[in-house]
């Protein structure tokens, strides 16, 4: 068979967040560019099995909710029940809509779509087979790695029998469980336990740790933790480790090491990720894979050779799209221009799609203790906001941090209705160098009444009187 060979300037490999922030900051720096995708459509994991169908389900769930708590239309709506089929059919439309956009961004930027599985020959080759077996090489000055992540699954759990899901094959359900099982109270837990709680299934989150997200400022975890269990009614069993799981026509049931049994119709299996690096070839050129399937990466995201890139969940925290899509940009920059602003992506939110969300950037009460960083703190809670209380969401808050002398922000942390988009308007400020990164800006700003952008003014009143 005759190999057929193509020269590009780079090939980046996954077109998800990273990879696509890195072909279009390359096609747009006049380098001629190729992705390499090994499903059908563009948009990688993100698009097709994370965060825009998982985002998608959890507002469609929301919605639900929401309506069932409408003070009008309550009593009529109770009844009201919701189906798999009703949830993927809302996934599958969006992500159909994010594909055509995605093709669209390549198509109008003259970067060439390759479909297949990337194999490094050498350091300057792929060989890619398609799912005809089909093999084609191509050559590149420089390569950007951008394959993701997986959902890890521990050999002894049997993830072939359907009452068994992971983050992956949970948006495959052919019917709603009456009783969930989520093992890992990370990010992707703890909100798949919040939507299925609101859709009226009975959900026990078992937490590997002490508390839920430790890395949150603490009172933003314990109000999480009281808001899921008091409020929406989860069984959270903290600190606990699995020791084996029995799967029957029936049901799973899930043994713990501290005695506990945990029977429910399904166990979605959320506790760890593990990089998309398997079948790369990437020994063979002398790079090296960690026990997580990662890759190590200096700070313009160059791996062990300076011409091969790797970025967004291959490399590890913060493991966020947002991060990705910037980590791509920039590995972009530094191949087209030879430097890169890496200090950019420090700084990132965090966004949690809980019921309510949570969503933070900076530094946490505890972190300002431990580095001796004299601070103050400003709460605003969402009952008291005249905006909460018309909208029915009272239950939240915003928490701004702040240096004591200085007056800069250090932290801020929100929990509540869109507590996602609420903070980019302190992030905005956050971001400001000296003296204009001051919690003064939100004393002497004039905010539309009611909203809940005013929790803003109230929170730095709050800390700011206590000086």
């Amino acid at each position: 068979m005759e190999v057929l060979k193509k020269h590009f300037d780079v090939i980046v490999i996954g077109s998800g967040p990273g990879g696509e922030g890195a072909s279009i900051m390359l096609a747009k720096s006049g380098k001629s560019v190729a992705v390499i995708e090994s499903h059908t459509l563009v948009g990688g994991g993100c698009t097709h099995l994370g965060t825009i169908p998982s985002k998608t389900l959890i507002h469609v769930v929301r919605q639900f909710s929401e309506e069932k708590k409408s003070r009008l239309f309550n009593r009529g709506h109770h009844h009201v029940k919701v189906t798999s089929d009703d949830l993927m059919a809302a996934v599958k439309d969006v992500v159909d809509q994010q594909v055509r956009d995605r093709e669209g961004f390549y198509e109008r930027n003259g970067v060439e779509v390759i479909e297949g599985f990337a194999r490094f020959v050498d350091s300057h080759s792929v060989e890619v087979t398609d799912e005809s077996d089909n093999h084609r090489q191509f050559t590149a000055d420089h390569f950007v790695i951008a394959t993701g992540s997986h959902p890890y699954r521990p050999e002894d759990i049997d993830f072939d029998n359907p009452r068994v899901v992971d983050s992956d094959t949970i948006l495959q359900m052919r019917e709603l469980p009456s009783t969930l099982t989520v093992y890992g109270a990370g990010v992707i837990g703890c909100e798949y336990a919040s939507a299925f709680k609101d859709l009226g299934v009975r959900v026990n989150l078992i937490n590997t740790r002490e508390r839920l997200l430790e890395y949150l400022d603490e009172e933003i975890s314990n109000a999480l933790s009281y808001h899921m269990r008091d409020e929406q009614g989860l069984v959270i069993r903290q600190n606990e480790e699995y020791e084996r799981v029995e799967v029957s026509e029936t049901g799973v049931v899930l043994h713990l090491a501290t005695g506990k049994v945990i029977k429910s119709d399904m166990l979605l299996w959320a506790n760890g990720r593990t990089g998309n690096s398997t079948g790369l070839g990437l020994e063979t050129i002398g790079i090296e894979i960690d026990h997580r399937g990662n890759l190590a990466v200096n700070d313009a995201y160059q791996t062990a050779l300076s011409h091969i890139y790797a970025v967004g969940d291959l490399v590890g925290f913060p493991n966020l799209a947002s991060a990705a899509y910037d980590q791509g940009r920039f590995a972009g920059t530094h191949i087209a221009e030879g430097h890169c602003d890496e200090r950019l992506v420090r700084d990132i939110p965090t966004g949690i799609y809980t019921s309510p969300e949570i969503s933070c950037l900076g530094g946490t009460e505890q972190e300002l203790t431990e580095q001796r960083i004299p601070y103050e703190v400003g709460r605003s809670f969402f009952r008291n906001l005249a905006r909460g209380q018309i909208t029915a969401h009272k239950a939240g808050m915003l928490k701004l941090l702040f240096h004591r002398e200085m007056l800069e922000i250090l932290g801020i942390h929100c929990f509540g209705h869109n507590a996602a988009e609420i903070l980019h308007i302190g992030q905005a400020i956050m971001a400001q160098p000296a003296p204009y990164n001051n919690i003064k800006y939100f004393i002497n700003t004039t905010f539309n009444y009611p909203t809940m952008a005013e929790a803003y003014r109230v929170a730095a009143l709050n800390g700011y009187n206590r000086l």
